[in-house]
C-alpha cells in the first residue's frame, strides 16, 4: 500500500502505514463485542458492571495492540522505504 501511496508522488505515508496495521485493533475490539453478547453468559443483575469491566479492558487491550502493531507496521515500512531509494543510483 505505502508503494503505490509513493507512485503517485504521495509522500506522506508515515501515519498511513502505523495506521493500516494499527487497524487489526479495530478488528479486535468488534470480535470481542461479538464474543461478549455471543458467548459470554452473565447474570442480569451484574450484566452492566461486568460489561463496563470487559469493553474497558478490551479497549485498553486494543489500543495496546494498535500501538504494538502500528510501530511494527511503520518500522517495517521505514525499512521497506530506505532499501528501495537505497538501490537507486544517481549519476
Amino acid at each position: 500500500m505505502c508503494y503505490f501511496q509513493l507512485c503517485s508522488e504521495d509522500y506522506h505515508w508515515w501515519w498511513r502505514s502505523f495506521f493500516t496495521s494499527g487497524m487489526s485493533a479495530m478488528y479486535l475490539f468488534m470480535y470481542a463485542s461479538y464474543y461478549f453478547l455471543t458467548r459470554v453468559h452473565v447474570a442480569k443483575s451484574a450484566s452492566m458492571i461486568s460489561g463496563l469491566i470487559f469493553f474497558g479492558y478490551m479497549f485498553v487491550f486494543s489500543y495496546a495492540f494498535m500501538v504494538i502493531t502500528g510501530f511494527v507496521g511503520f518500522i517495517s515500512t521505514f525499512f521497506f522505504i530506505r532499501t528501495i531509494y537505497g538501490s537507486i543510483k544517481v549519476d
